[in-house]
């Protein structure tokens, strides 16, 4: 692969084209820089059309944004979604979905798609596994039965798929981990990469890097720099969001970010909360992914820009009010709290639909509001009013 970087003149514009033979793969084009820290706003182009960053995207795990239809989470403001490679794989097969179509046409959705490569569920989700160079046997969480991905099945599964961005297989250790363990697996997740890149050679899909290293920082610049000399479309911050504390995650973001080119998207993978999302934007992250949005709207917890609400609270049994006074969501538009808290409290399905529209627009919100701020040169400020809004951590709104 060659990479090839053209600015065109166009200040403060930056461009950068990706190449696998003759077709253009990916363009990535940075519009606007943060005066004051890493933040930056970018638009990302692929072959199923583009989208902005900072960039928010909803989890459909089994091709499915859980209660949502396609027109939903459009509707709701989201422009690009993940899909998982493990769970397409065991059910109901990439065989199946590539005779269909592929995934864009299996689930209705014509805009970008981005799959994980597996890595974080083989660790997480198989009963057991064994790893080795070649790749990792393991036990399907549904059925027991045994199974083996590595770097050079993970391509070929997320090909059929024929996702926008594909990722490369990786190795994501626990928290915490011994330095040594760490060590050897940035050794195997670099040793992965390099045959995910040569997988991948004639395929016109986007494939992002994963820097591992876990909260160790000087394995976390080995990583990057290995990956990074490997040059990938993208990279990504795996092994993250594992248990580690705030203040430790950030610091692993800051010492990582330093390390990776700023012409390419940059990917935090599996960190969700709003005030994350904030503090990582400003160390220069571009892409992010939770299931934490769909997830609390089914468990009745909502996001305002106040805090969040817990909806079965007693307190809203009569309260007419939307969600967030300030919210134009069509959940918001049409219906109050104690219809949302009536719902949930009689297990009625409506009420995970509806709490998952709101949640997916206040994150595509929230998103639409950082980029605003960047480009209006007052991130900081934003900041500032973000945490002034909200209430302490875990309270829910009044």
């Amino acid at each position: 692969m060659r990479f090839e970087i053209f600015s065109l003149r166009l200040e403060p514009a930056l461009y950068i084209k990706s190449f696998a033979g003759s077709e253009i793969i990916l363009n990535f084009k940075i519009l606007k820089k943060s005066g004051s820290t890493r933040a930056r706003v970018c638009e990302l182009e692929t072959a199923h059309g583009s989208f902005m960053t900072p960039v928010f995207m909803p989890v459909g795990t089994l091709a499915t944004i859980k209660a949502l239809s396609p027109e939903e989470i459009e509707g709701a403001g989201a422009r690009i979604i993940l899909a998982n490679t493990y769970h397409l794989y065991l059910r109901p097969g990439h065989r199946i979905v590539e005779k269909l179509g592929g995934l864009h046409h299996f689930m209705h959705w014509e805009r970008p798609i981005l799959t994980d490569s597996g890595g974080f569920q083989v660790y997480s989700l198989a009963k057991l596994r064994k790893i080795t160079e070649k790749g990792v046997t393991f036990q399907s969480h549904i059925d027991g039965s045994s199974h083996f991905i590595g770097p050079e099945e993970a391509i070929r599964i997320q090909k059929s798929l024929g996702s926008d961005i594909i990722m490369a297989f990786d190795e994501c250790v626990s928290y915490p981990a011994d330095y040594e363990y760490v060590l050897d697996s940035i050794r195997l997740t670099s040793l992965w990469a390099s045959r995910c890149l040569e997988e991948r050679r004639g395929n016109n899909q986007n494939l992002f890097g994963i820097v591992q290293g876990g909260m160790y920082s000087d394995l976390r610049e080995r990583s990057a720099k290995e990956l990074v000399e490997m040059g990938f479309d993208g990279y990504a911050l795996g092994g993250l969001s594992v248990g580690e504390d705030a203040d430790t995650r950030l610091r692993v973001i800051k010492d990582t970010t330093s390390f990776l080119p700023e012409e390419k998207p940059v990917y935090l993978m599996g960190v969700g909360k709003p005030e994350d999302i904030l503090e990582a934007v400003i160390l220069g992250v571009d892409m992010f992914d939770c299931v934490m949005p769909t997830r609390n709207a089914r468990n009745g917890t909502l996001f305002t820009r106040a805090g969040r609400l817990v909806i079965k609270n007693a307190r809203y049994i009569d309260d007419e009010r939307p969600i967030d006074d300030g919210c134009d969501c069509y959940t918001c538009s049409n219906y109050s709290r104690a219809y949302l808290r009536h719902l949930y409290m009689a297990n009625e399905l409506l009420v995970y639909r509806l709490n998952s529209i709101h949640n997916i627009h206040y994150y595509n919100r929230f998103m639409d509001d950082i980029r605003n701020a960047i480009n209006a040169d007052r991130l900081e400020e934003f900041r500032d009013e973000f945490y002034r809004q909200r209430e302490v951590e875990n309270q829910t709104v009044e």
